[in-house]
């Protein structure tokens, strides 16, 4: 399954609903959402500075990860970024993949 790295900045009113449910709240609501297409939680960390916490998600397909990050964009709560994340052995197959590129002006 495709993997993610989800980092996550909750917005003032994100920040109200956490301190009023708790981080273990949030992370059922995270369990809850991920699993309904699908997807694991493979990690959830809450932390500070520019984020406020980050994951790692498996899920199906990409369409999947798509659909949670309009979503939850849309809530308006949090802002987040997702970056899908490539095994060792992915970049290996991709290295090996003959590509047909042209720098501009060459």
């Amino acid at each position: 399954m495709p993997k993610f790295l989800i980092q996550a900045a909750y917005t003032s009113e994100g920040t109200k609903g956490l301190l009023k449910e708790g981080a273990s709240g949030r992370r059922a609501a995270v369990d809850q959402v991920v699993a309904g297409l699908g997807g694991t939680v493979e990690a959830m960390y809450f932390s500070f500075g520019e984020d406020d916490f980050v994951c790692v998600l498996d899920f199906p397909d990409p369409v999947s990860m798509a659909a949670v990050s309009l979503s939850v964009k849309a809530s308006g709560a949090l802002r987040t970024r997702a970056t899908p994340l490539l095994t060792p052995e992915e970049i290996d197959e991709a290295a090996r993949r003959q590509v047909d590129f042209r720098p501009p002006g060459a």
